[in-house]
């Protein structure tokens, strides 16, 4: 009698067996929730007994969904019901970790899982006796994402958490209870303490459930796995970690947390803080490049978060290291949504950015994006501070970077709607009596009304900074700064070192447009008087004269075309945003960052402006970021858009990204992939800080549209972020099939 063997499956097929799961786990989210129109995120959704769904908008005004646990009854001590203070968000956010169930796969080499998101139940969102009512008539009179109540958007010092594990940040927090005293300082402490033990009692749940399952598991080579799960979560309950498999754990267990408490997504620089690790493990011959590949895909697959490779250290020398590279090929290897960005830089290794284009057009996923760390480090000393600092500034989030563990920033939160500011500024010179109409007068008002509204969003950050401690205090974050523990006093409140606020402008190329059609149709031509045109727009362009009118400003000469009164505008409108912003800091005294960056939000943003001269109708989306709008030239030259959006850049450190879609058929030319090398570098060297692209078939791309069920594991770069286009609602869909379409 012969027994069978079973051959053990090699790394690729774990990792497509993994894939699978996370498609089919996306596609349960999509069925039961809905769409939406933001980052793929890893949740996965409560037990069916244990579940309730949620569906609505968030902060930034997009369609999201959320999984809750249903019998989860929140603990307030506030008359309204609410949840506030570091004690309270504490112990609130221990007991709905509580209810998570550990998430453990036998072909994955890396635990951990969530379910819910604890801002779900933050109801209201914001402390009530904290008013700021003086604020709402120019908040909603300008439609501004304002920052008050915003939540992570920077980024922690991950070689924190690496170097002293769960049991040395607790014993951190009761040591500085000890020296801080102080009613803010003890409730900042119960909240850490709080998410601490939470943390490790999940890390022990993931544990047990490891151990059991690999008794029941046939599989000699997954049950081992098993095993090792169980023993590395059990470790790091409390102890550091000490290999490269640790590591991942670790700080998957650490991001997987702060996914619960407030969706963060910053990671940083991963090649550089999982690199000693590494290097020691492959020095001791424990540790091959392909398991190390398969660690991180493991990683991937359960975090998406934002990461950077390459790029300088404080004095300009590249960091790229292996590790580098073998990142880069965990996310080409699983081809999910994936926030990778590779650094570009005068002396940053050529080979990483090379293959970073070759996976580009070989996996069409927008993975991974390009990062001009230059251009942002030099702009962040434009604000004052050593050039050494500005290279130290980790890519975290859509378009952003932070100084790990250092700097407080709401990036990506506050936005002024160009477009909003405009109309504002057109019905007040409408409505003026004494006025007499032109273009000059517009501009005039226009940066008047800008200006108010930038002064608006420094009075709303320092409202937000009074107060957010006591509303939604950082906890997750807090644990891997520098100072918050030490100083009893939560990032928002004076616990880090370095204050600079965040203030991106969207819809730069709706007003660049509707500037230069106003100038050439109106003042310069007089096809159309202003009180026609002011008719055309309160009516949206209604009926067939309407279209005709709407078809005759559309038609001017666009931004992004070359050498157009629109392209001057597009820069005049930049430099004016720019300039109003560094003005002056918030009357609290807190530095402000100008960037250029609509996220996701451009139809929604859009919906709150009427229609505008460049032919936009009422409530239609607003540009996207620096881009010109789709269809701004007829060739739809790649260098016609990269030398567009490099004249707009703020140059203050923050940055105003390149969205480009290519077609796949470039890499057929054996010069495609040198092509676009070039044309990256080319961005960059005119001053681009950041560039995402996408590479999509348009039949492809028409047919998932048409039926999403079509092309279920088609990946697209939205904007910042990357997601399966099923996953998006219509519009968003839409809104991306234009952008290709248009670049015929």
């Amino acid at each position: 009698m012969t027994t069978a063997t079973v051959s053990p499956l090699t790394y690729a097929e774990r990792i497509e067996r993994l894939r699978a799961t996370k498609l089919r786990l996306t596609q349960e989210k999509v069925r039961e929730l809905g769409a939406s129109d933001m980052d793929d995120l890893p949740i996965r959704l409560p037990p069916a007994a244990a579940r309730k769904m949620v569906r609505g908008v968030n902060a930034s005004g997009v369609m999201a969904f959320d999984a809750l646990f249903k019998d989860f009854v929140v603990k307030s001590d506030h008359p309204s019901g609410g949840i506030f203070g570091a004690r309270a968000c504490g112990e609130n956010f221990r007991a709905l970790l509580d209810l998570h169930p550990a998430c453990v796969d036998a072909a994955s080499s890396l635990a951990g899982g969530y379910m819910s998101h604890f801002t779900a139940y933050r109801q209201p969102a914001w402390r009530p006796e904290f008013d700021y009512s003086h604020l709402h008539a120019l908040q909603q009179k300008y439609k501004l994402h304002h920052g008050v109540g915003a939540i992570q958007h920077f980024c922690q010092d991950q070689t924190i958490g690496l170097r002293q594990g769960w049991g040395g940040i607790l014993a951190r927090i009761r040591h500085y209870r000890t020296v801080n005293r102080d009613d803010e300082a003890q409730s900042l402490y119960d909240g850490l303490e709080h998410f601490v033990l939470a943390t490790q009692a999940w890390i022990g749940r993931h544990a047990t459930a490891a151990r059991e399952m690999a008794a029941r598991e046939p599989d000699p080579e997954l049950r081992q796995n098993l095993e090792e799960i169980a023993a590395i979560s059990d470790r790091l309950v409390a102890a550091p970690p000490q290999t490269f498999r640790e590591a991942c754990q670790w700080t998957l267990y650490y991001q997987l947390a702060g996914k619960v408490y407030n969706m963060a997504g910053a990671l940083g620089r991963i090649d550089q803080f999982l690199y000693p690790f590494f290097e020691r493990d492959r020095a001791n011959g424990t540790l091959s490049g392909e398991e190390a590949i398969f660690h991180l895909a493991c990683y991937f697959l359960r975090d998406t978060s934002y990461t950077q490779i390459g790029g300088p250290d404080a004095d300009g020398h590249d960091l790229t290291n292996a590790l580098s590279h073998l990142v880069l090929e965990a996310a080409h290897r699983i081809r999910i949504p994936v926030n990778v960005g590779v650094s570009v830089g005068r002396n940053t290794d050529p080979q990483l950015l090379r293959r970073g284009v070759e996976i580009l057009f070989t996996d069409r996923t927008g993975t991974p994006k390009f990062l001009g760390v230059d251009n942002t480090s030099a702009g962040f000393a434009r604000n004052g501070y050593p050039i050494e600092l500005g290279r130290l500034r980790a890519y975290s989030g859509c378009h952003w970077c932070a100084l790990p563990g250092r700097e407080y920033t709401v990036n990506d939160c506050v936005k002024v709607n160009l477009a909003a500011v405009f109309e504002v500024a057109f019905k007040d010179l409408m409505s003026d009596p004494a006025a007499t109409p032109s273009v000059d007068e517009l501009w005039r008002r226009y940066e008047q009304h800008l200006r108010c509204s930038v002064e608006t969003v420094g009075r709303s950050l320092d409202f937000h900074l009074d107060h957010m401690y006591e509303v939604f205090p950082e906890l997750h974050l807090d644990l891997l700064c520098h100072g918050p523990i030490e100083r009893g006093r939560d990032a928002s409140h004076g616990g880090v070192e370095f204050y600079n606020l965040c203030v991106d402008a969207a819809g730069l190329a709706t007003v660049a447009d509707s500037f230069a059609a106003v100038e050439q149709r109106v003042e310069r031509e007089g096809q159309l008087t202003w009180a026609e045109l002011n008719h055309w727009l309160e009516t949206s362009w209604a009926g067939l004269e309407g279209e005709q009118a709407r078809l005759l400003m559309k038609g001017v000469p666009r931004f992004g075309s070359g050498g157009s009164r629109a392209d001057h505008f597009g820069v005049k409108v930049a430099r004016s945003f720019t300039a109003i912003v560094k003005e002056k800091p918030t009357p609290h005294g807190y530095n402000l960052i100008p960037g250029i960056f609509s996220w996701a939000a451009t139809i929604t943003m859009g919906k709150d402006v009427g229609a505008t001269p460049n032919g936009r109708h009422a409530r239609g989306s607003i540009s996207h970021g620096p881009n010109p709008d789709p269809g701004f030239r007829r060739d739809a030259a790649p260098t016609a858009l990269a030398l567009a959006v490099a004249a707009v850049q703020p140059g203050y450190g923050n940055t105003a990204p390149m969205q480009i879609e290519l077609d796949p058929g470039l890499s057929r030319s054996g010069e495609g992939i040198e092509q676009v090398v070039a044309l990256v570098r080319g961005h960059f060297a005119l001053g681009g800080t950041q560039i995402n692209m996408n590479i999509l078939d348009k039949k492809m791309l028409l047919e998932a549209h048409r039926d999403p069920s079509a092309h279920p594991d088609l990946v697209v770069r939205v904007t910042g972020f990357s997601a399966y286009f099923a996953s998006l609602s219509p519009e968003m869909r839409q809104a991306i099939v234009d952008r290709v379409v248009a670049q015929e």
